[in-house]
């Protein structure tokens, strides 16, 4: 066969390939056989062995994986993948929809959309030119894990989109749910039984596991599928609805979920949810609760999102999977901030695929209100099928061994007396040095939600802090390659690997730096809202309670809990040693905006914008929002009925705007 031939065998084929792939995996409506779908299969592998120079990037050949890759390497997604708030009653179903009216200041009909939430693995999908080139893992929300190899396996997932055309979107990043059947997971269980492997505990660490193969084509003999659900940006696939995005995305080839359903009514919304929740186990994928949206994308638009969610968006969750077990003994942990928490250590049950050996009872007022007994028999459910929680003690089996949970005085870890600050629940252990905060401190300055030092979880860690090379957060910075090559379980590669990851983690920013310290109240949400106050640490080691409380977000707790951590000399010495081992902790650096250094008061009713809406345009814009007068106020903006707060402006001598002046003032930002 000449070249030219071979070009236009192989672009028959693959056109083929690809349309009778979608008639199959994503339709469920095959034309042709599967002898028949597999001799073209064959017959493409041939010529493109044959003419290794015309394998094109988006060949269906790609499905049967690549190369195994060395690691996974990091993604920044097109804007941050945000969790979804959970609500679990027709009562919070109503609140949801009573704060989308109240931000949006509207009493007009809502349309909102519905679809099943799947228990899968959320990825990212990005088309350059209507061709697959990345896809990656929901991973932390902001950066995810590059799998594109492996996303390519997935037959679901079109390599090219059917509408791409003459003139395709230069880039186009969707996102969507990568899962395993049920079948589909029963019949890998049943393959790794026979192979003697260990088998998956559930079809969703199936999926998981399957799409982190560092070799493709293990991923490939995984019969792995996928539903998309949105977007990143709106503006990228014109459209005037969640419901129009996904009939564009259907027709350029991605599998809709057809469960999905638009509402008219809150009413509407709660049958389509005692619909879905009947078929629940009927259905051959995992589901774990039903998605609402706010079906219109420029409301949507106005709704925005908070830094852990979106405003339009819930999961109605499913009552969670519940089953009886035995509370065996009680352990007294104790946490990094001094909080003794009892867990309780039960007799292993099955929990819709999950053995639940262990459950946190709170607090003392937990096991009281809820009268638990060791020996007792518990009803215990997975709170949003994950965490494990006991929701009551069945009286009806007690036989009179049962034997009282008796909270200790002392800390289980130090001996020192414990304490009960006034109005709060939590018991402490207000031992600065108590070993076991030090070790809890230790292990989440290095874990995910500090540092993230890879090598260094929560096993490692222990071990350091046993042999006696880590005793505070500086230790981790001198460690020693040999010291750590002759550690159990270790060996010289692990050492240099580990000691490689703490000396990438020496540049920081603030922001990274504080929330990884742990401070009490202090996430990693309000030491993000720190650094943008702050130009460096020591401006935020010097802050006294006055100026951190007018910060927006930072309460009177949270000021209390920075002004004794930072003024603590044992903080002060550690912060000195960090420094000296080379840390460099970054200050935030922000770039220039509209309305830099201003600082805003909104009061009055406003009419065109909601207040919040407006406190969030002149966020964006660069300005603080002040929620009461102070000399730190720079521009108030009034509308109908502003009262008192108008008054103290005018006497401040302080600029006052009207709506339509503010809407003017931040149309500069188009200019």
């Amino acid at each position: 066969m000449t070249s030219r031939k071979a070009v236009d065998r192989l672009e028959a084929l693959r056109e083929q390939l690809r349309f009778h792939a979608h008639r199959y995996y994503t339709l469920d409506d095959p034309m042709i056989s599967d002898g028949e779908y597999d001799a073209l299969f064959r017959e493409l592998l041939e010529l493109e062995a044959q003419y290794p120079e015309l394998v094109a990037e988006d060949s269906p050949s790609h499905r049967v994986g690549g190369l195994p890759l060395p690691a996974f390497a990091s993604v920044a997604h097109a804007s941050p993948m945000l969790s979804l708030d959970n609500i679990f009653s027709e009562a919070e179903l109503a609140s949801f929809e009573d704060k989308v009216r109240r931000y949006l200041k509207t009493d007009a009909p809502l349309r909102l959309i519905t679809e099943p939430k799947l228990d899968g693995l959320a990825v990212e999908l990005v088309y350059r030119r209507g061709v697959l080139v990345v896809g990656s893992t929901r991973g932390d929300g902001v950066v995810g894990e590059e799998v594109t190899a492996q996303l390519k396996t997935v037959q679901s997932i079109p390599l090219r989109l059917h509408d791409a055309g003459e003139t395709p979107l230069e880039e186009l990043v969707v996102r969507g749910e990568v899962f395993l059947s049920k079948k589909g997971f029963l019949l890998l269980n049943q393959q790794r039984q026979e192979e003697g492997e260990a088998l998956f505990a559930n079809p969703r660490n199936a999926a998981a596991g399957s799409l982190r193969q560092l070799d493709p084509k293990v991923t490939a003999r995984r019969p792995l599928d996928f539903f998309i659900y949105g977007v990143a940006a709106p503006e990228s696939l014109p459209a005037a609805s969640q419901e129009e995005t996904l009939r564009r995305l259907g027709q350029m080839g991605f599998p809709i979920n057809p469960l999905v359903t638009v509402c008219a009514s809150l009413s509407e919304v709660e049958a389509q949810y005692r619909r879905i929740l009947e078929m629940r186990h009927a259905l051959d994928y995992e589901i774990d609760g039903v998605v609402i949206k706010v079906d219109d994308l420029s409301l949507q638009g106005r709704l925005g999102a908070t830094a852990r969610s979106p405003r339009w968006a819930v999961a109605w969750k499913f009552p969670a999977v519940q089953a009886t077990t035995v509370i065996e003994a009680v352990e007294f942990q104790v946490g990094r901030t001094g909080v003794v928490t009892p867990v309780a250590h039960l007799k292993p049950v099955d929990v819709n695929g999950v053995m639940v050996k262990r459950a946190t009872l709170h607090n003392q007022d937990e096991i009281a209100r809820k009268d638990l007994r060791i020996h007792d028999t518990v009803l215990i459910q997975r709170a949003g099928d994950v965490i494990p929680e006991i929701v009551k003690v069945i009286p009806e089996m007690r036989r009179g061994q049962e034997s009282p949970i008796i909270f200790p005085t002392t800390c289980p870890e130090c001996g020192q007396k414990l304490a009960q600050i006034p109005g709060e629940v939590a018991v402490r252990c207000v031992n600065a040095l108590c070993p076991a905060q030090r070790l809890q401190q230790l292990i989440y300055f290095a874990g995910k939600s500090g540092l993230d030092v890879e090598g260094l979880g929560k096993k490692n860690v222990e071990q350091l802090v046993r042999e006696g090379l880590v005793r505070a957060i500086p230790d981790f910075f001198h460690l020693d390659a040999e010291q750590l090559a002759r550690l159990d379980g270790w060996g010289e590669k692990s050492a240099r690997n580990v000691l490689a990851a703490i000396e990438k983690r020496k540049t920081l920013s603030l922001a990274q730096f504080v929330a990884a310290l742990g401070i009490r109240h202090v996430g990693e949400v309000t030491a993000g809202v720190l650094a943008e106050h702050f130009s460096d640490l020591h401006q935020l080691r010097a802050a006294g309670k006055d100026k951190l409380v007018q910060i927006e977000g930072v309460g009177e707790q949270t000021a209390d809990s920075l002004v004794e951590y930072f003024q603590d000399p044992a903080t002060a010495e550690m912060i000195e040693r960090l420094q000296q081992a080379g840390l460099v902790i970054e200050a935030q650096g922000k770039s220039q905006t509209l309305l830099d250094g201003r600082v805003f008061l909104f009061t009055g009713s406003l009419h065109t914008l909601s207040r919040e809406e407006a406190k969030h345009l002149a966020k964006t814009l660069g300005a603080q929002v002040a929620t009461s007068m102070s000399q730190r106020v720079t521009d108030v903006v009034a509308g109908e009925k502003a009262g008192g707060k108008r008054k103290q402006a005018e006497q401040m001598g302080l600029p006052i705007l009207s709506e339509q002046q503010f809407l003017a003032l931040v149309a500069q930002r188009s200019g």
